[in-house]
């Protein structure tokens, strides 16, 4: 079996910084894209930011210049440093990531249970 378990979700006044992590476990022959998307109360899920094995990253528009993805390949970890962070932000954070279990198999996407981020004061 393969599990996501991300981490460091809580509450923070506006302005204020979080770092949520995310690690993969279990059988995998490689990690491929990974990524962290949102879910706000009464919202549809969202992309937030992906990151792929080489490094390359995206962003959506309303977090550019506020949130930093990265990862380590060695660890299958990925990351979210979220600061300036504004109420608006608040909500559900999911971890994503695209991996293949063996050699011979394909890519399969996998979700991680979520961690809730509150911004308020």
């Amino acid at each position: 079996q393969v599990q996501l378990v991300e981490s460091g979700g809580g509450l923070v006044q506006p302005g204020g910084s979080l770092r949520l992590s995310c690690a993969a476990s279990g059988r995998i022959f490689r990690v491929n894209a990974m990524g962290w998307y949102r879910q706000a109360p009464g919202k549809e899920r969202e992309l937030v930011a992906t990151i792929t094995n080489g490094g390359s990253t995206n962003y959506t528009d309303s977090v550019k210049g506020r949130f930093t993805i990265s990862r380590d390949n060695a660890k299958n970890m990925v990351y979210l440093q979220m600061n300036s962070l504004k109420p608006e932000d608040t909500a559900v954070y999911y971890c994503n990531a695209g991996l293949r279990r063996t050699l011979y198999t394909g890519t399969v996407y996998y979700w991680g249970q979520g961690t809730p981020v509150t911004v308020s004061s």
